[in-house]
């Protein structure tokens, strides 16, 4: 099968399954606020900004570098040495989270009241820190397999997770309904937990069924891959590290913001809930083809710019951004003319349907994104990258600081809006320095 058709064929798998997990999220999210009201959404959400730091740190860089450097080992025929680079992040992954967890459960308290400006968040922290081992080997299980340009794995790895993780919730809270109980919030991150853990397992299952030599046979490579590894995770991971913290104290200062724009703290974080819990899922739902396009992408240019084969990556990457923009252009005008009367009739919310029709505009920027940075880490130009988010998320949180204390939520959004465009044009312009340069 020619790397066109290898492309085409996992983006579709990732597509396919990208979108019925956003679906099924979807109506998941819909449960999570008519179960538990605006307020207990909002301090859900407010625990994900120390959740995805904590992931950035062990596991998201690392899990791109496995992608990226077994996409050049398959290419040059070192299958061999690919997997030694997979037990490598395996075994570095789960030392780091395991860290992770000692340090979120004692300092719980302090994170949640001092960071999220929550005390009732602690509990949370506590529970979701058991998803991080799960998720370090989920991914990079995951990372080695798209590298590999096998996207079935993945694929049905992010189906049980997501199904494992409401199924959970689901059961648990008509549970507890039926013995008298009052469910409270904390069902939904404890379903975190069960969702990794059964993504984790079935990846574990299907890797055991491909290895062809014993364990102790590749440990003899593991010190030699380390060091290729750490070499490629480390400035990703540095890069990741930086632009979630920033995005972290973006999350958590918009409650307090909104605080100083004259809210209640109730008022405050229900709003946060209805944006993060109701709203953005919403603009985000059909990214699960972007996303899968991005995800296959990296490793695609990756390969093919290690090939020499320039017309083939130029001819890939114009397929891939133009999609995308397609794409967002006619999302924007669906959500136009359909986001207040989604955010009324699915959510019960005129704040939701509000923030819709306003984030729509964002949809040709941020989808078109995913393909264009995507494909600068196929570069390598993990720098340029790093320095592009940071540029966006700079201005996101110039509007939370300067924006929501005098127009509200509102002005967040449109400072959402100048991010994602100043993004797209900054991205688009080093990707074709770079490509020109090749």
């Amino acid at each position: 099968m020619s790397g066109k058709h290898k492309l085409f064929q996992g983006a579709v798998i990732l597509t396919a399954a990208g979108l019925i997990s956003r679906a099924m999220g979807f109506f998941f999210r819909i449960f999570l606020s008519h179960a538990f009201g605006e307020e207990s959404v909002g301090l859900y959400q407010l625990i994900f900004p120390v959740y995805t730091l904590c992931l950035s740190v062990g596991t998201a860089g690392i899990q791109t570098a496995v992608s990226r450097i077994t996409a050049e080992k398959v290419s040059l025929g070192k299958e061999n040495e690919a997997k030694n680079v997979l037990l490598t992040a395996l075994c570095l992954t789960l030392a780091v989270s395991f860290i992770e967890i000692l340090l979120i459960q004692r300092n719980a308290s302090f994170i949640a009241g001092a960071f999220l400006g929550d005390a009732r968040c602690a509990e949370m922290l506590v529970i979701i820190s058991y998803a991080l081992p799960c998720a370090a080997v989920h991914g990079c299980i995951c990372g080695h397999s798209l590298g590999m340009q096998n996207t079935k794995l993945p694929a049905v790895s992010q189906l049980i997770e997501q199904t494992s993780r409401i199924l959970f919730v689901l059961l648990l809270f008509l549970f507890l309904q039926d013995i008298g109980r009052t469910p409270s919030i904390q069902i939904a991150a404890a379903g975190i937990v069960a969702g990794e853990t059964a993504a984790a397992a079935f990846s574990m299952r299907m890797l055991s069924r491909r290895r062809s030599s014993s364990a102790l046979a590749r440990l003899a490579g593991i010190a030699g891959s380390l060091r290729e590894l750490l070499g490629q995770s480390l400035p990703l991971t540095a890069n990741r590290t930086a632009v979630t913290l920033l995005q972290s104290i973006e999350a958590a200062s918009i409650p307090a913001c909104l605080k100083l724009f004259g809210m209640s703290s109730s008022e405050a974080v229900s709003l946060y809930g209805v944006l993060t819990g109701m709203a953005l899922p919403c603009i985000l739902f059909p990214s699960a083809v972007t996303n899968s396009v991005g995800t296959v992408l990296m490793p695609a240019v990756s390969a093919t710019n290690a090939s020499g084969r320039r017309t083939a990556l130029l001819q890939l990457l114009k397929k891939a951004v133009g999609s995308c923009l397609v794409l967002g252009l006619s999302c924007c005008l669906f959500f136009l003319i359909f986001g207040e009367l989604i955010g009324t009739m699915l959510f019960h919310s005129e704040s939701a349907g509000r923030f819709i029709l306003t984030l729509a505009w964002i949809c040709p920027f941020l989808y078109t994104n995913t393909a264009l940075l995507s494909a600068i880490n196929g570069y390598g130009k993990t720098t340029a990258t790093f320095l592009i988010n940071t540029c966006g998320l700079l201005i996101r949180i110039a509007g939370v600081f300067l924006a929501i204390p005098r127009f509200g939520m509102q002005g967040y959004l449109w400072g959402l809006l100048l991010s994602q465009l100043t993004v797209s044009a900054l991205s688009l312009a080093v990707l074709i320095v770079y490509a020109l340069k090749e």
